[in-house]
């Protein structure tokens, strides 16, 4: 099972204009957009014209790059051996060096004694870090909340004094929270959660779902959803899904205000979007994303979904796609705007347009909305541009290969890669229009991630920094 990323320079003279793009999605609404980018490429070739570098990562790549800081981090595994030393299986989070590819450091995580029922082979680090300031937090493949240095072990020794791994190119842990030890989370395959950060806390899922038999839960009592102090590391709040988790979650939170309140946004595992207040978990309102008679059935033969795609918070609504595990396949899925300024459950209520049935499949997908067009593809490799406002399909396109990969819009272009490896871009606009496909060697499991003039690409095994020369 396969689970489910500011230095300005100069490009031929002309100055590249953006910023740090310090967490998946850029900031906490989860939005895959990039407006302040400008002059990013459209055509390159792999390894050649306009590949400002490239580096080695693992063997399987699931984790989206994040820039922050004159450094890019990416979740990986560790089949790519930057320390030879490590040997094994291990979850990885590497380092580079922004400007030219150079690596700097790795934090190594061992797997879980336990196996592929809570830490799946060779899967690594799927997490995006969330950087901020000095420090950056992220999800390891053992369920863990990890705070570390940026600089890992460059400026010394800042936070634990007893890493296994403590040389110049290892990482400095300032603090872990053990999901499964402090809370009792049994992470299904794999804990895999993007936190996000507010003020001095932390939200994550944590991934709590079902055992070896695909019907019960070992920890029934363990919260879905958590809150952690960013500078101690301590528990601030817990809170749980309010029905049953049918398998596993992999989701990440969002944030943003609503009609001036603030709201953290948790796509759970029961199939339900939760709002719930920052401060205290408190539930502020909850939909259902299925339908009352949909029914959910081991293997994946039902037609009852959870969600794995991260909410995305837009203009005082909620975009969310519905999806399964992709090993079980393709089958109906449900893309729905929500109005998110609702009390209590609001599947009746607050629903402003769906797009699903025949029309569009189960999805791990986050959409991207910009002037308001949204994009979208389903596990099947159909890419579809809607109507923000009201649901209506401008146009489809078929990838013509599974999908795990969002859309990523910036400098007027919309970019999405495939199971195949092929990235293709769009105009953005009401109307198709492909610029190009560009084959990229091997499978994109991630979304691109555009950052002061470059565009990275996580590919299974490499990492690209892609610019206009």
């Amino acid at each position: 099972m396969k689970n489910l990323i500011v230095v300005l320079f100069l490009l031929g003279g002309l100055q590249a204009s953006g910023d740090d793009w310090v967490t998946w999605g850029g900031d906490n609404h989860r939005n895959m957009v990039n407006a302040k980018e400008k002059n990013l490429p459209d055509n390159w070739e792999p390894g050649g014209m306009n590949v400002k570098w490239v580096a080695d990562l693992g063997s399987q790549t699931y984790g989206n790059p994040v820039i922050a800081g004159g450094k890019v981090f990416v979740g990986t595994n560790n089949e790519g051996l930057r320390n030879p030393a490590v040997k094994g299986d291990k979850g990885i989070l590497m380092c580079f060096n922004e400007s030219d590819g150079k690596f700097l450091w790795q934090a190594v995580h061992d797997k879980l004694a336990s196996g592929r029922v809570n830490d799946w082979p060779l899967q690594g680090v799927c997490s995006a870090p969330y950087v901020e300031g000095n420090r950056l937090y992220y999800v390891d493949n053992r369920c863990r909340l990890v705070c570390a240095d940026v600089e890992g072990f460059s400026n010394g020794n800042q936070g634990f004094q007893d890493e296994k791994h403590n040389g110049k190119q290892d990482a400095d842990i300032i603090w872990v929270y053990d999901m499964m030890d402090e809370v009792g989370a049994f992470p299904h395959n794999l804990a895999t959660s993007s936190p996000v950060v507010l003020g001095d806390l932390v939200y994550m899922h944590t991934g709590n779902g079902v055992g070896e038999s695909h019907v019960t839960l070992p920890s029934p009592n363990a919260p879905d959803f958590i809150a952690v102090n960013k500078k101690t590391g301590k528990l601030a709040w817990k809170q749980s899904a309010q029905s049953k988790i049918l398998h596993g979650q992999w989701s990440s939170p969002a944030q943003g205000t609503v009609k001036g309140a603030s709201q953290v946004i948790f796509a759970a595992g029961d199939g339900w979007v939760y709002a719930l207040n920052p401060k205290d978990g408190s539930h502020i309102w909850k939909f259902d994303t299925n339908p009352k008679d949909a029914k959910y059935e081991v293997g994946g033969t039902g037609t009852r979904n959870s969600l794995i795609a991260t909410p995305v918070i837009y203009e005082d609504k909620v975009y969310i796609g519905s999806g399964q595990d992709p090993e079980h396949g393709g089958g109906v899925g449900h893309l729905w705007a929500i109005d998110a300024s609702g009390k209590g459950d609001v599947t009746k209520t607050h629903g402003v347009w769906h797009y699903g049935g025949e029309a569009f499949g189960r999805t791990l997908s986050t959409v991207a909305i910009q002037d308001g067009l949204l994009y979208v593809s389903d596990l099947d490799g159909f890419f579809s541009c809607l109507d923000a406002k009201t649901g209506k399909l401008y146009w489809k396109y078929d990838q013509f290969a599974a999908c795990w990969s969002s859309a990523m819009v910036a400098d007027g272009k919309v970019y999405v890669g495939d199971e195949d490896g092929d990235v293709a871009i769009f105009a953005h606009g009401k109307t198709e229009k492909l610029i190009r496909e560009i084959n990229m060697n091997a499978a994109i499991y991630t979304t691109l991630s555009p950052a002061n003039g470059v565009l990275y690409i996580t590919t299974r095994n490499k990492l690209y920094a892609i610019a206009n020369k």
